[in-house]
């Protein structure tokens, strides 16, 4: 994987609504800012129960946003992330219903899980109340197949059914995405789910050595195909260290919120431990297509005595503060207050998170983009967007606050704004200076700053961020709280103002 700047966009939500149209956006609007894009569920139907994380067919490209060889044609200029969604698919697939109506006699019967293929003999009630999910409920649907009326497995929507990634059928399903990914010149696969996706009695079916050994397979099946493996998975902090060694790269979930936190707070205590023990082959991000994480810095949900990257009333602070800066947008967003599969995380944009300061938005920007790992930006983040309460209106579901539709028209009008203009520097910057390709270090000046430094090996090039929060706590909280420092071919430079002078790179 590249080191430079990937977004991450749905394919009808930047532009006309194609892959087409995206394509050309990514290439004029964001040229040199973004060199990867993992491109969101376009599969068929990706409109459904939840925005395309439910497939009815999975190798196929939704006709309405274009086909593969436009997935093709994209790779020629951009590194293209796609989806691999292994737990579940659509109960509107050919394979399910063809089990609905066929039962026993279906091919396609052991490809999915019902509770007795976890539990043949049946299960107590403490079995069954340590199964973890992220909703409320046990994870079992009631599904007719030919007559007969069984409890099968759906960890999150009704209508999105677990497939047994142990049988045949299902392992067949699972490599027949890879190839078809494969074939259109795909670079990476981001494992949607995966941490769900093995199931055995007498564990949590979450996160257990038999789910590791499931990533081991796809990442080994995928690397034959020629496809890096990142995967997504939120959990306790100490379990996605683990998974990092285990994989090419995993997701900093943990990042989003612990900058928050810190800007919140004006501490940077737990910004610097977690940069001192964060796994360095991550994707770094700041928001994605689903809410703000807070189960990734708190106690771990399965034993509350293993104690997070800060304590839990800080994180009940955290998802307080980030009501009081949306104006409570975010709190009928999040949780029961509106359609959410998760209840761990808090909806919102990350500029509505952060008041829509953009000084400090741009802080936690350069911070993300000078922790070691691949960054990737959200489109409705790097277009700094604020919540969409219209659009949560109409569906009533929550993480569409975060989930904007732009316009050609719309792009061009927000690339106007300053605070846009300086997250493209931005972007530039940490694409084209050399020294983000050396060494990385940092040094933290007790709970109030952190100092992030990059230097190639021959001094040639470097790069330094001072990361000051508190300075945003006082009167004048529009005041930058980052200073950068930087060499490059014409010379030492600079800011400490990324909003009204971005860095610019001399080669």
């Amino acid at each position: 994987m590249k080191n430079k700047v990937q977004m991450i966009t749905y394919a009808d939500r930047l532009g006309d609504g194609t892959l087409q149209s995206m394509t050309e956006i990514l290439r004029t609007r964001f040229d040199g800012a973004y060199e990867g894009v993992h491109i969101l569920p376009f599969f068929t139907p990706f409109d459904g129960a939840d925005a395309g994380f439910d497939p009815v067919d999975h190798t196929k490209v939704d006709p309405r946003l274009g086909g593969w060889d436009d997935v093709t044609e994209l790779s020629r200029t951009h590194d293209v992330m796609v989806d691999t969604i292994v737990n579940h698919m659509s109960w509107e697939s050919e394979q399910f219903q063809d089990v609905m109506k066929n039962g026993e006699n279906s091919p396609y019967y052991k490809m999915f899980l019902t509770m007795s293929t976890i539990f043949p003999d049946g299960a107590t009630e403490e079995e069954l109340a340590g199964i973890y999910r992220p909703r409320p409920g046990l994870p079992f649907t009631h599904y007719t197949w030919a007559g007969k009326t069984r409890l099968v497995w759906t960890t999150f929507t009704p209508q999105q059914v677990d497939i047994d990634t142990d049988s045949p059928e299902g392992w067949a399903y699972l490599t027949s995405i890879l190839d078809r990914l494969a074939e259109s010149n795909v670079s990476f696969i981001r494992l949607d789910a995966v941490g769900y996706g093995a199931k055995e009695a007498n564990s949590s079916c979450f996160m257990t050595p038999k789910t590791f050994k499931l990533i081991e397979r796809i990442k080994e099946e995928g690397a034959k195909r020629g496809l890096e493996t990142l995967i997504e998975v939120h959990s306790y902090y100490k379990k996605q260290v683990e998974i990092a060694g285990k994989v090419d790269r995993v997701y900093d979930f943990a990042l989003p919120p612990l900058l928050l936190h810190s800007i919140f707070t004006g501490r940077t205590d737990a910004v610097a431990h977690w940069v001192d023990v964060r796994p360095n082959n991550a994707c770094t991000v700041l928001d994605t297509h689903d809410g703000i994480g807070v189960i990734d810095i708190g106690s771990d949900q399965l034993d509350r005595s293993l104690k997070g990257l800060v304590p839990d009333e800080d994180v009940d602070n955290l998802v307080n503060t980030i009501h009081k800066n949306t104006n409570g947008e975010s709190q009928a967003a999040t949780g029961a207050a509106a359609s959410n599969l998760d209840l761990y995380q808090v909806n919102s944009t990350y500029y509505s998170a952060l008041g829509c300061n953009d000084q400090h938005y741009l802080a936690a920007r350069a911070v993300q983009f000078f922790v070691p790992g691949v960054p990737q930006v959200y489109y409705v983040g790097a277009l700094a967007g604020a919540n969409d309460m219209d659009l949560l209106r109409r569906t009533n579901v929550g993480r569409d606050i975060n989930r904007h539709y732009y316009s050609t028209a719309e792009v061009d009008e927000q690339l106007k704004r300053p605070v846009v203009k300086a997250l493209n520097a931005l972007c530039r910057f940490r694409n084209t200076l050399p020294a983000f390709d050396g060494e990385f270090s940092y040094t933290a000046d007790g709970d109030r700053s952190v100092r992030f430094s990059w230097t190639t090996a021959d001094g040639s090039s470097s790069a330094e961020l001072v990361f000051t929060p508190s300075a945003g706590l006082g009167v004048d909280n529009t005041a930058s709280i980052v200073t950068l420092n930087w060499t490059d071919a014409a010379g030492e430079h600079q800011t400490t103002d990324l909003l009204a002078e971005p860095p610019v790179v001399t080669v």
